[in-house]
């Protein structure tokens, strides 16, 4: 089934769909996204996921989205599309076309919605950590660029080392993020996860984890995860993954008990209320 994809608000066929090839998300990176769950046919999250799309293109001085009719969009892409047990959404927002160099144009923004649909993450993750550091300091930290080569060359490094995902350390030698998740880990009978202020993703999931689940905010070496008690990830797609292994080392329990725990309360909470 070819699903209609939505482009400057009109729905068209994926074969029929045109982006310029002078568009600056393609030349240069310089855009925002989203990826947004849905469950047989419904969003998760949409309305925190739009905000965050919003205050990524603010970041880095886009003009704000029309977040109504993108909004829209999802819902006409998701209404065509097969009813699956979980799928992904992607939006995204670029700065539309302009010249060859860093400099933007004046033709105005392009966003696109597409959908398809999600195979589950595994039972728990085996992850490795990246040689690069995050620069909690640099203009891009905290924004879902799609200015995405780290990411791409660091989950690839971690997969070639026998991992599922690669993560990050910042340049204090904190633990940071994953390429496409947050990490919670518990050490001491706490459950925490970075600060934002260390560089990572502002993730809907992590943030939900923080209101529901009794997690804080803390900086930890990134030697702590690899001696944590548990450790889990966090994403849209994934919801919570349980760390079964850090560079080959075992922790403990995957999921130990606060993870298993911090699973039931998100799966019940995101289950009774699919805009929390």
């Amino acid at each position: 089934m070819s699903v209609p994809v939505w482009v400057n608000g009109d729905l068209v066929d994926p074969a029929q769909a045109v982006v310029s090839v002078f568009d600056h998300g393609l030349l240069v990176g310089d855009g925002v996204f989203e990826t947004v769950k849905s469950v047989r046919g419904e969003p998760f999250a949409l309305t925190r996921h739009l905000r965050r799309l919003a205050a990524s293109a603010a970041a880095i001085r886009l003009p704000e989205p029309d977040l109504a009719a993108i909004a829209d969009g999802v819902r006409a892409c998701l209404a065509q599309a097969p009813p699956w047990p979980l799928g992904r959404v992607r939006i995204t927002y670029t700065s539309g076309p302009g010249p060859l160099g860093s400099a933007r144009g004046h033709q105005g923004c392009t966003t696109i919605v597409t959908v398809e649909e999600q195979a589950p993450f595994t039972a728990a993750a085996d992850v490795v950590v990246v040689p690069w550091p995050r620069n909690e300091r640099g203009a891009l930290a905290g924004v879902k660029s799609t200015s995405y080569a780290e990411n791409a060359l660091a989950l690839a490094y971690a997969q070639e080392h026998g991992g599922s995902e690669g993560i990050f350390a910042n340049l204090a030698g904190n633990l940071c993020e994953g390429t496409g998740s947050n990490v919670f880990l518990v050490t001491g009978g706490r459950l925490v996860t970075p600060p934002l202020a260390a560089g990572c993703l502002a993730g809907v999931t992590r943030t939900l984890i923080l209101e529901w689940c009794g997690a804080e905010e803390a900086d930890v070496p990134i030697s702590a995860l690899s001696h944590a008690e548990e450790a889990f990830l966090a994403s849209t797609t994934r919801d919570i993954q349980p760390i079964r292994t850090v560079d080959g080392r075992a922790l403990p329990a995957a999921p130990g008990p606060v993870t298993r725990k911090a699973m039931e309360v998100f799966a019940e909470r995101s289950a009774a209320d699919m805009d929390p």
